[in-house]
């Protein structure tokens, strides 16, 4: 049923496939992460595994919170890995197993692709034609969680 908020069926349909991209990238991002989580060693390595720990817990809930967000939007959600691999603007790198360095650095510049890419949907969701102020607040909130996650980890930059 479509929901009856102010916005036309045609914005609402504009909105959840932005929406439908962060949720792919959020999943990518999370994937990634418990990889690196499973996978990592070296000298720092407690440290590190439960740093990634806590930051695919953050994905993890976000991912839940813009399914759902969409879903309130009227939309079905997407739910195959496919279907994540096909919106994602993140790459994912199979058979390959970084290092420590490595991980830190393709994380950091995860999150911050991620902070560039929601500052450019916010304006889209709340411009005149769409007047989704729901959805560009709720990205303001990501936006702002994963410019804390890429500032943690750019601090490990050397």
């Amino acid at each position: 049923m479509t929901p009856h908020i102010g916005i036309t069926p045609k914005n609402l349909k504009k909105s959840t496939a932005m929406l439908a991209t962060i949720l792919s990238n959020e999943m990518t991002l999370y994937v990634k992460t418990r990889k690196f989580h499973w996978n990592i060693s070296g000298n720092s390595f407690m440290e590190l595994h439960k740093l990634f720990e806590e930051q695919y817990r953050i994905l993890e809930a976000n991912i839940d919170e813009v399914a759902e967000r969409i879903s309130q939007l009227g939309e079905k959600t997407i739910g195959t890995m496919k279907e994540f691999i096909d919106n994602s603007t993140l790459k994912e790198s199979p058979k390959e197993y970084a290092s420590q360095k490595h991980m830190l650095e393709e994380l950091l510049e995860n999150h911050e692709q991620l902070v560039t890419e929601f500052r450019e949907f916010i304006p889209a969701f709340e411009n005149d034609d769409n007047n989704d102020i729901g959805s560009a607040d709720f990205v303001t909130g990501l936006l702002q969680q994963h410019e804390k996650m890429a500032w943690v980890l750019r601090r490990y930059q050397v």
